[in-house]
């Protein structure tokens, strides 16, 4: 029975990560996905180098807004024979800063408001700014669910890039 590759790549997690030892070199590494990539049938596009890092990422014609990339990297172990690959899905640099950015406004505004109200209440002043603490937090969940939400909408792309990644190395990547 073929185990299903969405077993092991969590909804829940805004950016999956994986990190595996391989018996593979660097260089089988970067031969196994560049004959990969460069096949007319690939389900995927991207780069891969020498220097130990690569990405994977959709087509253009089937991106959209929340489509994920998987940046990779491998290195030589010390010890033994091989490499660790480590990888990480996310959405394109864009959107994460993107996302980053409303995050630090948000936690900056809070604490700012949060100071400003407790100032005032310690002074005997009206604590009233502080109703929109709760306002803020609310914000915070509701954009973290369209964040959730987005990944959840690139998820079957997803798996598409880790089932890529697992078939033109041969190897079996779980969390």
């Amino acid at each position: 029975m073929k185990e299903n590759v969405e077993d092991h790549l969590p909804h829940y997690r805004v950016r999956p990560r994986f990190k595996i030892k391989t018996t593979y070199t660097k260089e089988e590494i970067v031969e196994k996905m560049d004959t990969a990539l460069n096949k007319e049938d690939a389900p995927c596009k991207g780069w891969v180098n020498i220097a130990g890092y690569g990405k994977l990422y959709m087509p253009q014609e089937e991106q959209h807004y929340w489509s994920p990339e998987l940046s990779f990297s491998f290195s030589e172990m010390d010890e033994e024979k091989g490499c660790t690959l480590s990888g990480l899905y996310g959405p394109r640099p864009a959107v994460w800063t993107m996302f980053v950015f409303f995050y630090f406004a948000i936690g900056f505004a809070a604490v700012a408001i949060s100071i400003i109200g407790l100032s005032n209440l310690s002074l005997n002043k009206s604590g009233s700014v502080l109703w929109l603490v709760p306002i803020l937090i609310l914000t915070f969940l509701t954009l973290y669910l369209v964040a959730y939400m987005g990944q959840r909408l690139g998820h079957q792309q997803m798996v598409t890039l880790h089932q890529f990644l697992e078939k033109s190395t041969g190897l079996v990547i779980q969390e």
